[in-house]
């Protein structure tokens, strides 16, 4: 059985590129480890294949994988997110290019754009997403190439409208890139709401186990396509064939553990609106969540990601991010174990002092896919030792 546009997203997440091998029936496609391919004379290349820079059977039905659920025609994996987004931005810009972005971007790709690339004499202007005349002004002031958003953000979880976004990057003659990492092809699919290009770390949702890392560009124009592509052959930041197959594993369960996500993340989140030590909850699944309606009509449910802000400060915020023990401190998110974050000092360090600096009385919750019970049991203890 192969996958068709027509079939629901857990049948596509199964079956795209998952073809069955035909010599002996196996219904786990073969893992190629190979890094070169004979050929039939010289020229003559078997479906394809020459060298495993260029192509590699496991690593391209990863990549119709990821093209079947973002609903696009072209989809890269690379070995890692920030790989992936270098890739993107040298195809398709140039010195004197300009990059507008969110003011509450992932610190890396910030880091990515402003101190690799502004070298190369790519400009950015970080705005306000939410503020649709701020980014029409900051589009319109420089030679605009991309407008590129998080949505959700991280880890300020704001929420931005996809379809306004892209009429104003399409009428200045730019492109609108979206990182799509918090909330995963089955949560949102922004190639269908006028997005020109999807990113993800892969590393997260996607792959969902925290045991690989990786990362992806998507799209559905050919020529885009093809200069990404290009660079991908040209510099070589490919995924591996075990880590394209740890993807693809871990994307065939997406949509049923981000059904488990956003439940948690749901439960999490209206028990800590209720805590008498916290300043604020971030998660777009609350009514009073500013982004609410937006997300309830870009989105389909609300996600596992939940930041949190607390009355006492950057003291508090550390006190429960050391005192968990089902939640886990560490970088990253999105895998199947709840993992607790304080961005200031871990994933968003490289932008203090920046207008994409993180408050410091926050913290960012993965909420996996343990019982909700207990993620709510351990947050309770942690709370205690707040001084």
């Amino acid at each position: 059985m192969t996958a068709s546009g027509n079939q629901g997203f857990n049948t596509r997440a199964v079956h795209a590129g998952q073809a069955f091998e035909p010599r002996t029936g196996a219904v786990v496609p073969p893992l190629h480890f190979s890094s070169t391919y004979a050929q039939d004379g010289i020229g003559g290349l078997r479906s394809g294949y020459e060298y495993g820079r260029g192509g590699n059977p496991t690593r391209d039905a990863l990549q119709e994988q990821l093209a079947a659920l973002e609903l696009g025609t072209h989809a890269y994996s690379f070995s890692s997110g920030l790989a992936a987004e270098d890739a993107l931005i040298r195809a398709l810009t140039r010195p004197g290019d300009h990059i507008v972005l969110g003011n509450d971007a992932y610190g890396g790709t910030y880091r990515l754009i402003s101190r690799v690339l502004g070298d190369w004499g790519i400009g950015n202007t970080p705005v306000d997403m939410a503020n649709l005349d701020r980014v029409r002004h900051a589009v319109a002031a420089h030679k605009t190439r991309f407008v590129w958003v998080e949505t959700p953000s991280n880890p300020l979880m704001k929420i931005t409208d996809i379809v306004a976004l892209a009429d104003i990057a399409h009428d200045a003659g730019a492109l609108l890139v979206v990182d799509n990492t918090f909330a995963s092809p089955y949560l949102q699919n922004p190639l269908a709401l006028g997005a020109d290009v999807v990113v993800h770390s892969t590393t997260k949702y996607i792959g969902g186990h925290s045991d690989v890392v990786g990362g992806a560009v998507v799209v559905k124009d050919a020529e885009l396509a093809e200069k990404i592509g290009f660079v991908q052959f040209a510099v070589g930041a490919v995924s591996g064939p075990m880590d394209a197959f740890l993807t693809t594993r871990g994307l065939k369960t997406l949509g049923v553990r981000m059904d488990r996500h956003s439940e948690n993340g749901q439960a999490v989140a209206e028990w800590l609106l209720e805590r008498p030590e916290v300043e604020a909850v971030l998660y777009p699944g609350l009514p009073d969540h500013p982004g609410h309606e937006l997300a309830k009509k870009q989105m389909r449910k609300f996600g596992g990601m939940v930041s949190v802000q607390f009355k006492g400060g950057e003291a508090a915020a550390r006190k429960v991010a050391e005192s968990t023990s089902v939640f886990t401190l560490a970088e990253s998110l999105g895998g199947i174990e709840s993992l607790m974050n304080y961005p200031s000092e871990m994933t968003h360090a490289s932008v203090k002092g920046t207008e994409l600096a993180v408050p410091v009385n926050l913290l960012r919750l993965s909420c996996g896919i343990e019982d909700k019970e207990d993620l709510i049991a351990d947050l309770d203890q942690a709370f205690s030792n707040i001084p």
